[in-house]
């Protein structure tokens, strides 16, 4: 059983908001379900790392849904800052149960075991920290985080972070994140939000503070499913 990632699918089959109209974005659909049948079995788990659906609404999923319960292996969602859909969790687990996306489930201030691993994250914010609110929302995500990785050392499992914001892009670094990954000596960091060459350049990749950190949004990826073991 082997464990990917990847970010940022931006699904819109049940909504008009289609990705193709960016560069490198064409027949992202077919390309990313040809991709992820050809290295994902139904033993595999995939995590993926926000901005799943640009549905509004809960409902509104469904589409988008089906076609990932169609793809092979376990999903593991995490929330991005363009999943406007994403309610409780509660809401969600009902939602996904009701429609039978047995394959589908969340990471949300939670950990699941895969293999030797313990799936562990949350979306993160920005770098640049301007109003209370935003103070207000990193601490909350800082909690998450701090939760989720908690979660993940119950296990008895190596902990690796998924996170939907980079914590760090450029010369600009998220302190407060990253002093919690120091914190718990996390070794594997993957995130997404990056798009396009010009953007990805300032990404952060490889080994920094002990921490190796990957890009995996989708486009960055080739949309092909990373593998991270």
């Amino acid at each position: 059983m082997s464990l990917f990632a990847i970010a940022d699918l931006h699904l819109s089959l049940g909504t008009n908001k289609p990705m193709d109209v960016f560069n490198g974005w064409n027949d992202y659909v077919s390309r990313l379900e040809q991709n992820w049948r050809a290295v994902v079995t139904e033993n595999d788990t995939v995590v993926i790392a926000g901005d799943i659906s640009w549905a509004m609404k809960l409902e509104e999923t469904f589409k988008d849904f089906t076609f990932l319960e169609s793809l092979p292996g376990k999903k593991l969602l995490l929330k991005g800052n363009h999943d406007y859909w994403w309610v409780t969790r509660k809401k969600i687990e009902d939602y996904l149960a009701a429609n039978s996306f047995n394959s589908i489930s969340l990471v949300f201030n939670s950990a699941k075991a895969v293999e030797q691993y313990a799936v562990c994250g949350t979306r993160g914010w920005f770098y640049e920290i301007i109003s209370e609110e935003d103070k207000k929302i990193l601490n909350r995500e800082v909690g998450r985080l701090e939760t989720s990785i908690k979660a993940a050392l119950l296990l008895n499992k190596e902990p690796v972070v998924f996170l939907h914001y980079p914590p760090i892009y450029g010369d600009n670094q998220c302190t407060e994140i990253l002093d919690i990954l120091k914190k718990y000596n996390i070794k594997k960091c993957y995130y997404g939000h990056i798009h396009g060459g010009n953007a990805a350049k300032k990404a952060i990749t490889g080994e920094y503070y002990g921490i190796n950190f990957s890009l995996i949004s989708c486009d960055y990826t080739g949309f092909v499913p990373l593998l991270v073991r």
